[in-house]
């Protein structure tokens, strides 16, 4: 016999009362609307955020990159290599150290960067937030990322 129970909105384990979720649902709707802004660059978000570490600094390691993003090189390097098929960077060795692979921008990476320069303003008006909104909700979400990095 199946027996279904209610929670009330005060409950602790209430869907709506959980940071988690109230985050995850935001990534969701996020990723939607970056997803629509890309696609006429040809680019995924997690490409866009290699893409824009690389027109940050050009010519850094993939290590560099993992740590900026918070990806292991296992998550970073199918992205890495999309995005060179894509002829939109190039990877080598170090010629200091061949453990460690370089990445560095083509010239079609390096154009892109002028096509995507109004995607932070395109989300910006969707979000229909005052900068000062903005600014101030990421300084919670990265202060809220550092505890959890500490824990």
């Amino acid at each position: 016999m199946k027996t279904t129970s209610t929670r009330s909105s005060d409950s602790p384990l209430h869907l709506d009362n959980q940071l988690c979720f109230a985050l995850y649902s935001t990534n969701l709707a996020l990723h939607k609307l970056y997803r629509q802004l890309l696609a006429p660059l040809n680019l995924t978000y997690p490409q866009y955020l290699v893409m824009l570490v690389l027109w940050e600094r050009d010519d850094i390691t993939v290590s560099e990159i993992g740590e900026k993003l918070f990806l292991d090189s296992a998550t970073l390097t199918p992205l890495l290599k999309r995005l060179e098929v894509a002829g939109l960077l190039q990877r080598q060795r170090s010629h200091q150290d061949e453990r460690q692979v370089r990445v560095t921008l083509s010239e079609n990476g390096r154009q892109l960067e002028q096509e995507a320069q109004n995607i932070p303003d395109s989300v910006g008006c969707a979000l229909a937030c005052d900068t000062d909104s903005l600014a101030t909700l990421k300084q919670q979400l990265e202060d809220l990322r550092e505890q959890l990095h500490r824990i």
